[in-house]
């Protein structure tokens, strides 16, 4: 998610140094010759030159289309594309290529499907480790309407880290995530772990008007679901249009760091707390200090 302003009316905490340009184009033109997708450009995220400079992306599958309307999101939405059988091995080449460890995949919702788009993950996963075995794979899903037998396909190929965002605390969940449900995103999460997930993560955005112990509860409740491992980042509008919800406010780097400490106390070991932080923001470092 990027702020469509002048980066002069933002923290001074949000500033970073202007990425590589050879290095963007170069990952921008692996994308496009593999016709992939990367949430870095689809959500507008203020981390794209940091990770692209060191040729990490968080490739998108299922299209660029959603079939959600979420009042935080940046991502398209609408009547989505036909899914591309190619794709699977499209990401395993382009990891490969790229030469990585450790890659992260997620999707747009995609409620047109049958199996809302379960199966193509697996396929993803699948090639990816014939083409690079030994690579870690960590997936961010959509929550497959809560349906029990999607999530348990999901967690059954064992991907290293599998997450699903809360994005934001129940009370706004009305007025933000419109066509989600806090209670069945807590479902879907416990249900990752009660199906075997190796590690279970999921993250969400403070700035929308919750209050510290709306805060603190979300923590709790992830906790409850069985989350190893949360991030928690600012939010930052996509656009200053309607069908987004405005900034409330930027919160500060220490407060940041005081949920960080109340979730290690709670007992979630892995965190993530800061204005730049995002899902999938330095997932390989996160996960390697898990083990």
């Amino acid at each position: 998610m990027f702020f469509k302003q002048s980066t002069a009316t933002l923290p001074a905490w949000f500033r970073q140094d202007i990425p590589d340009p050879i290095a963007m184009r170069a990952m921008r033109q692996l994308l496009r010759t593999s016709s992939l997708h990367s949430v870095c450009e689809s959500s507008r995220c203020p981390n794209q030159g940091h990770c692209w400079e060191r040729r990490v992306a968080t490739f998108m599958i299922l299209g660029d289309i959603c079939t959600r309307t979420c009042r935080f999101c940046a991502v398209a939405s609408g009547i989505p594309i036909a899914v591309d059988p190619a794709e699977p091995e499209h990401i395993g080449q382009a990891v490969q290529d790229l030469g990585l460890k450790y890659v992260v995949i997620t999707s747009v919702t995609r409620d047109d499907l049958a199996d809302q788009g379960a199966g193509q993950f697996v396929l993803t996963v699948e090639m990816i480790r014939r083409l690079n075995p030994g690579v870690g794979i960590e997936l961010l899903v959509p929550d497959f309407s809560g349906r029990e037998e999607l999530v348990c396909q999901v967690a059954s190929i064992q991907p290293e880290v599998v997450g699903h965002n809360i994005e934001t605390v129940e009370r706004l969940y009305p007025r933000v995530r419109t066509s989600g449900d806090y209670r069945r995103a807590l479902d879907v999460l416990s249900g990752f772990k009660k199906a075997g997930a190796p590690a279970v993560k999921s993250g969400f955005m403070v700035g929308l008007g919750e209050t510290a112990e709306e805060i603190f509860q979300t923590i709790r409740d992830l906790k409850s679901a069985g989350c190893d491992m949360i991030t928690i980042g600012q939010y930052l509008a996509p656009t200053r249009q309607n069908r987004h919800v405005p900034v409330a406010r930027f919160v500060p780097p220490e407060e940041f760091q005081q949920y960080e400490r109340a979730a290690r106390e709670i007992g979630i070991a892995q965190v993530a707390a800061g204005p730049l932080v995002r899902s999938s923001f330095m997932a390989e470092e996160l996960f390697s200090v898990s083990r």
